[in-house]
């Protein structure tokens, strides 16, 4: 897993597994700490999550909004929207609305 750091936005590269959580966890409670802006993770690049990592996301998230701050998931892949969905915790973790193209 690679994590490339922009101000609060993390963007992650590679496969989002138990191998990486906790080095992804540490990037992301560092921008909790450090940023008065919400905090993004970019994971356009993510291929796959297992469900270590989701949790991972569901409580970072969840500290996020009782600490007065947002995570917001930008661009999960399909592998990771399905994931959300068959591990329930799709409803615990905020991914970035985009606005739909007529």
């Amino acid at each position: 897993m690679d994590i490339i750091s922009d101000g609060p936005t993390l963007v992650l590269h590679g496969d989002f597994d138990v191998r990486s959580t906790w080095q992804v966890r540490a990037a992301i409670y560092e921008r909790l700490d450090s940023y008065d802006d919400d905090v993004v993770l970019d994971m356009t690049d993510v291929a796959t999550i297992d469900a270590t990592a989701l949790r991972l996301l569901a409580v970072a998230t969840r500290h996020a909004w009782l600490t007065g701050h947002h995570l917001t998931v930008r661009n999960p892949g399909p592998a990771v929207r399905r994931m959300a969905h068959l591990t329930h915790l799709a409803h615990a973790i905020e991914v970035e609305r985009v606005a739909a193209t007529a």
